[in-house]
């Protein structure tokens, strides 16, 4: 506000309204722009623009919610992962000094190395969608018929042995699996969850 003082001597307050307070079409005025016209059809059109912000912004608001109630599951389904991991390799490690024990002391890796033509495991990189994200995820498939030439690994003594190690290291691998794909989708959906907040 400012001070105005007239000719009777009397102060007259004056109050200027700051500029953050003009109304957005007193600012485009005042900023160089047109004023649109003040009738029913401008009405409707500033109307359906309004709603046409409000629905995106519901639906954006949908997809974030979504996105990150899956993103919470996920952290938690990562910790658990990651600690069946670290028991998983600890006993597989602990297993594979028993089969070399049981070999009489020989190492096996050599052995089994040479014996292994064609892969058992594999795995598939699948797309899931959440809200209309494409997450990828890690499909894992055995087949156990490729597995017949280290099958009789051990035959003459430790075989039972070798056995259960081999069994071991396929649930390792299997949460290795489990985690990689769990890992992988965690950081497209954090990017995503980025882009849309």
């Amino acid at each position: 506000s400012s001070q105005v003082v007239t000719a009777a001597g009397w102060p007259t307050i004056l109050f200027i309204r700051p500029p953050f307070l003009l109304h957005p079409l007193d600012a485009m005025s005042s900023a160089g722009g047109q004023r649109p016209p003040a009738n029913r059809m401008t009405l409707q059109t500033f109307k359906g623009r309004l709603g046409g912000a409000q629905k995106g912004f519901r639906l954006l608001k949908k997809k974030r919610d979504a996105l990150k109630a899956r993103f919470q599951a996920l952290l938690k389904d990562i910790v658990d992962a990651k600690l069946q991991v670290g028991t998983g390799l600890k006993d597989a490690s602990f297993s594979l000094a028993k089969a070399h024990w049981a070999n009489s002391g020989d190492d096996i890796t050599s052995t089994v190395v040479e014996r292994a033509k064609r892969p058992s495991v594999l795995c598939k990189l699948v797309a899931e969608n959440v809200a209309g994200v494409s997450i990828p995820v890690f499909k894992m498939s055995h087949d156990p018929t490729k597995d017949a030439s280290v099958q009789t690994l051990g035959v003459a003594h430790g075989g039972a042995v070798i056995n259960a190690c081999r069994e071991t290291y396929f649930k390792a691998v299997t949460q290795l699996v489990r985690l990689a794909s769990l890992q992988t989708a965690f950081k497209t959906l954090d990017e995503e969850i980025k882009m849309t907040s």
